[in-house]
């Protein structure tokens, strides 16, 4: 078994696709399918289910799945590790951030943080908050950032930086006309949430429990994994959202949307990182340059 076998393993079983895998891995499909099957054959066991055309991890592929990621990820860190010895001249850091900060936030620093350090590869990845905190606690990545609040006994959490939630709703709406608000009338809207699990549903429904609200005594029309579709479709009339304002702000220039008078929320943005992995030089001095432009 070899590093070269457990990435391109990582690659399918993350996509269920071969073809998927190759394009990722600048790789023909037939070496990765070959590096799939000599895995298996080596040890006897199948990884997938090969129903049809497609392939399907398997219960197996998942359990082992679980511990190709780990030696990967040590594997990585130990490369890492002695990349720190000449420096930040050569080297890689890995990112996974939330929706929101990677596509409004994020940008510029890793913009600045490149023109600093043209020899570190970034290795970028997006999901929502419980996906970039899977990542970190699995060392799939070495830093994650994120809305939410993370609790967790192996993850440290900074605070780096922060954004205002606000209510929008579409040009068109009634609210978009009376645009003062009170709790009394949520209920007498429809809304357009994000997918459980990303820092701006846990936003929304931290600001209901602050008034004795929740989730299931409003009207829900939608629920959208991302925040471009949400967006979107209040501006279509759908119904009112809370929103970043950083990801509105275009739109409320332009006076697609309208934002609601609510005591608008500061949110946190959370750099995440493993109490027990190696962090290293690159990783600290993204966090010292971010730090610089809070």
């Amino acid at each position: 078994m070899t590093l070269d076998q457990l990435r391109i393993f990582i690659a399918v079983a993350e996509r269920n696709h071969i073809t998927q895998a190759a394009t990722a891995l600048n790789m023909t499909q037939s070496a990765v399918s070959a590096a799939v099957t000599a895995l298996e054959t080596r040890h006897g066991v199948a990884l997938f289910d090969r129903i049809g055309r497609s392939i399907v991890l398997n219960q197996t592929g998942k359990v082992f799945l679980k511990e190709a990621q780990a030696v990967v990820a040590r594997a990585k860190a130990a490369e890492t590790a002695l990349a720190d010895l000449v420096g930040l001249m050569r080297g890689e850091l890995s990112i996974m951030a939330s929706q929101t900060i990677a596509g409004y936030w994020l940008p510029e620093r890793l913009a600045a943080y490149r023109k600093r350090y043209p020899g570190i590869a970034l290795d970028i990845h997006i999901g929502n908050t419980e996906q970039v905190a899977t990542a970190v606690e699995a060392g799939a990545t070495e830093i994650g950032l994120v809305e939410g609040n993370v609790e967790h006994p192996l993850m440290t959490s900074k605070i780096i930086a922060a954004d205002d939630m606000v209510i929008i709703v579409g040009a068109g709406q009634p609210w978009a006309v009376h645009r003062v608000v009170e709790p009394k009338d949520f209920t007498n809207v429809a809304w357009v949430l994000r997918e459980k699990g990303s820092g701006t549903r846990s936003a929304f429904e931290h600001l209901l429990a602050s008034v004795g609200m929740d989730v299931s005594m409003l009207d829900v029309a939608m629920v959208l994994p991302g925040n471009e579709a949400v967006i979107g479709a209040v501006e279509a009339g759908v119904g009112a959202t809370l929103i970043s304002r950083s990801v509105a702000s275009s739109r409320l220039r332009a006076k697609l949307l309208r934002e609601v008078t609510y005591p608008a929320a500061a949110r946190p943005f959370h750099l995440l990182h493993h109490r027990e992995r190696y962090y290293s030089k690159a990783a600290e001095a993204f966090v010292s340059l971010v730090s610089e432009r809070a």
